[in-house]
């Protein structure tokens, strides 16, 4: 690789993320994540492709961001997730039926209130952020059934 090849590298932006389900203290696997990018505000989106969160729930492999971007957007599909979530009870041995505290109980309640609302308040969640050239961008999520946050990581 030539110098010139090498700063031309180092000077486009990266992005990489993962995904922790804060309702059971575990990564969120198999989550589909697209990515788009855009240079500048009036610019349109050009979506680059996407791939989805491994055993750990990192995304390791989402494609490179074009010379001149300013502007990420990272799609996280979080319905088909946790509509197929597993079960988080805790185990319990054999005969005693686990007690949930008033915080599990609380959890249940929209579910047991709204019977015929959709199972999934969050379908997707789409979060857009400014990049600059030669830096990388670690942007992980919090995610639980009723809310979510993210944050630039390091």
């Amino acid at each position: 690789m030539t110098t010139e090849t090498t700063a031309a590298v180092a000077a486009v932006a990266s992005v990489s993320t993962h995904i922790l389900d804060t309702s059971v203290g575990r990564p969120a696997a198999r989550v589909a994540v697209r990515l788009a990018a855009r240079g500048g505000r009036d610019a349109r989106w050009q979506a680059l492709g996407g791939s989805a969160t491994d055993a750990d729930g990192r995304c390791k492999d989402l494609p490179a961001l074009p010379e001149g971007t300013t502007h990420v957007r990272l799609d996280f599909a979080v319905e088909e997730y946790f509509e197929h979530k597993p079960a988080s009870e805790p185990e319990s041995e054999p005969g005693n039926k686990p007690v949930k505290n008033q915080a599990e109980a609380q959890q249940d309640a929209p579910a047991n209130r709204d019977s015929g609302a959709a199972p999934v308040f969050f379908p997707e969640v789409a979060i857009t952020f400014a990049v600059s050239p030669g830096e990388h961008y670690h942007v992980p999520l919090l995610l639980n059934p009723f809310g979510y946050s993210v944050y630039r990581g390091s």
